[in-house]
């Protein structure tokens, strides 16, 4: 059994505003939830001078953050500051003692890091860290306040929330406990509480039309990463359709690109593995486990895929922070889409069969005959670690809750926002992590192979500002709850925001917010927004970067700003993993793609539309640079046949700008233009084409 949800409870002295004898507990400040974010919240609230009481479902403090997420995602470490900040500096201390490196040396762990050195002896920082390590010191953040803390405390969700108008007065857990408050905050993963006041929310992707974004909803095209890299027949008979299709293979189609539907990011547990012969048990095989359940893997794996221990990330002490890594890995794909808005007792059932997923997938992994020797052998030199997660059997206490409920409120986060392309109003922090989302289903394409759907990872661009209002209900709704978590955010946007030290600062910025309230007896919506900002910045909050979304040019060239026919490269037919980016200035659009300068000759992009007919001049654009390719081969397909040509992507376009003529052919119908990868000496790039009649 998990122990998110059947670890007993701790029993804890009664702090301020308690009462020993279990009747109604009144603070200025209820937390509900025990994350990072939670005892972030908390720990502000009582440096501001008031009472507060995390009430958390959980009995383990700091959730992902203590629960295996040693190896910090973070994007821009100087976005980070106040409690996060403090947080990370605290690492730091800890892993200065000798007696820290108990299962390696200091020297022998180095200094890697996700983009970032892991210790910053400068900033006095530390990002990457073990499990334990984290949870000694969330409660150690407690204990030093003095905050209360009631663990396995679950709240009512069907008649737990009093409210009186607009605003809530109490709430209280399925044990009959009661906690009334002056303000309060949802701090966890599911909003709970949030959905329970009767706050507006949403569950899984919004069309690409709802906010004008362009990462939004199915995503099978721009799906290249964590996918499958050749062909892997999906039926139980290779070839045989008849036959029924491999575990864990969605039956229908995925979906038409760009449209909204009711799905979530996968979930998985992120593990703390050891390679230590002291330190190490080996996997185990679950009660339950099917080989059956991973012999698309076992395909794969015969197939020659080799990228098995990619994101085995290594933590101090020999230990990793082992997380999803290619078409089939951790994440269970598909299977959580209903556990935002389920049951207890449903999630339960979820968080059961994700554990018994992936710990089958590594007995698979080092015991399968069917897996190569080389893979086998060298995941049975892996196991968990003896002395991480001691009261749940080394298992990670909390499961991956990449994306659950997501408040809707008057203002919403979308990749607009991040991108720079609309301003975000009253900052409350910073996030800087590429717009990252999980696969949501695997299914099989028209070519009859196993496909997955849904993974982006596109880079913002740079830092960028997150709003005070996406943390507040409407008014109507609720006027003394915030929601640092769950925040008012579309699905994609939410991918970068998600992140533990976000979390932190928001989680922070949203007890400064309610503590304000408190003391100008105001609503959230309306405490004002100069204090908080000075509260913040006092307390080492970043709101503001000079190199940030919010100082960079809105869209350099608008495709719906040109002439004639444009097509971006959201529209291009992709064939192989095309990365974007935005660093290169100008572009069209949102940024541009390139092929990485890798798979020469398995990759191509195919620009198509209707044109009436006529003579047009074709331009591509893209940004020259000198680790471009110098040989593109492009082909035109027109009326009068085929025309290829090979471009030098090191030179500046003819113009206008990015833009550089191919030539003016006569068009009838159909036009294409490909630009292939075979042979060619750099990054290969693809922006936008433009039809221009002449």
């Amino acid at each position: 059994m998990p122990a998110l949800l059947f670890l007993a409870s701790l029993s804890i002295a009664p702090g301020p505003g308690q009462e020993r004898d279990g009747g109604p507990q009144s603070f200025d400040v209820v937390v509900y939830g025990g994350t990072s974010a939670g005892i972030a919240a908390a720990v502000q609230a009582d440096r501001m001078g008031k009472s507060v009481v995390v009430v958390s479902p959980d009995v383990h403090l700091g959730g992902l953050s203590s629960g295996g997420l040693g190896w910090t995602d973070s994007g821009r470490k100087e976005a980070i500051g106040g409690l996060a900040r403090e947080f990370y500096h605290r690492v730091w201390r800890h892993y200065q003692d000798d007696d820290a490196w108990r299962w390696q040396s200091r020297a022998e762990y180095g200094n890697k890091g996700q983009g970032t050195p892991a210790i910053d002896g400068n900033q006095r920082t530390m990002w990457i860290f073990e499990p334990h390590v984290a949870e000694e010191i969330f409660e150690a953040l407690v204990a030093e306040h003095d905050i209360p803390v009631v663990r396995d405390a679950w709240l009512d969700r069907e008649s737990g929330v009093e409210k009186d108008g607009n605003r809530i007065v109490s709430i209280t857990t399925i044990d009959g406990r009661t906690f009334s408050g002056k303000q309060f905050i949802d701090a966890t993963y599911e909003g709970d509480l949030m959905a329970a006041a009767g706050v507006s929310y949403t569950v899984g992707r919004e069309s690409n039309a709802t906010y004008g974004e362009t990462l939004n909803g199915v995503q099978t095209a721009r799906a290249v990463s964590h996918q499958f890299d050749f062909p892997v027949d999906p039926y139980v008979v290779p070839g045989d359709p008849s036959s029924g299709l491999l575990p864990r293979i969605h039956p229908g189609p995925p979906g038409e690109d760009g449209q909204g539907d009711h799905r979530v990011q996968a979930y998985c547990f992120r593990m703390c593995l050891t390679d230590h012969p002291d330190n190490r048990l080996p996997f185990e095989k679950p009660e339950g486990y099917d080989p059956a359940e991973y012999e698309l893997l076992g395909r794969y794996l015969r197939g020659g895929w080799k990228g098995v221990f990619n994101k085995f990330d290594p933590i101090p002490n020999r230990k990793t922070d082992t997380n999803n890594h290619g078409a089939f890995s951790t994440d269970n794909i598909g299977r959580n889409d209903d556990y935002p808005e389920a049951s207890y007792e449903r999630r339960r059932e979820i968080i059961a069969e994700h554990e018994r997923y992936q710990k089958g997938l590594m007995y698979f992994l080092a015991n399968d005959p069917g897996v190569p020797e080389d893979i086998r052998s060298r995941a049975a030199s892996y196991g968990l670690a003896r002395d991480e997660f001691v009261d749940n059997g080394h298992w990670p206490h909390q499961i991956y809750v990449r994306e659950a409920r997501r408040m809707v409120s008057d203002f919403v986060m979308t990749e607009r926002h991040l991108r720079g392309l609309e301003p975000t109003p009253d900052p409350v922090g910073m996030g800087s992590y590429n717009m990252d989302s999980h696969n949501v289903q695997r299914y099989v394409d028209e070519h009859g192979h196993a496909r997955n759907e849904g993974d982006i990872q596109v880079s913002p661009g740079g830092p960028y500002s997150i709003s005070y209002r996406a943390l507040v209900p409407r008014a109507e709704e609720c006027v003394n709850l915030l929601v640092p978590v769950c925040l008012s955010s579309s699905h994609i946007a939410y991918g970068s925001i998600r992140m533990e030290p976000v979390f932190m600062i928001l989680g922070q910025s949203a007890a400064t917010a309610s503590c304000l309230a408190i003391d100008h007896g105001s609503t959230v919506q309306a405490i004002p927004p100069d204090a908080l900002r000075d509260r913040l910045l006092a307390d080492g909050q970043v709101l503001d970067l000079p190199d940030s979304t919010a100082h960079r040019p809105s869209v350099p060239l608008s495709s719906s700003d040109l002439d004639g026919v444009v097509l971006d490269d959201t529209a291009a037919e992709l064939v192989g993993a095309w990365p974007t980016s935005s660093a290169l200035l100008p572009f069209v659009d949102l940024g541009y793609r390139h092929d990485a300068d890798a798979g020469k000759g398995t990759k191509h992009a195919t620009f198509r539309t209707p044109l009436e007919p006529g003579r047009y001049e074709v331009l591509l654009s893209y940004t020259p640079n000198p680790n471009r390719a110098s040989n593109v081969p492009i082909t035109i397909r027109h009326a009068g046949g085929p025309s290829s040509l090979c471009l030098n992507q090191r030179r500046p376009p003819s113009g206008p700008g990015p833009f550089h003529s191919l030539g003016t052919f006569p068009f009838a119908g159909e036009a294409a233009v490909e630009i292939r990868t075979e042979g060619t000496d750099g990054h290969v790039i693809i922006d936008a084409v433009q039809f221009l009649p002449r």
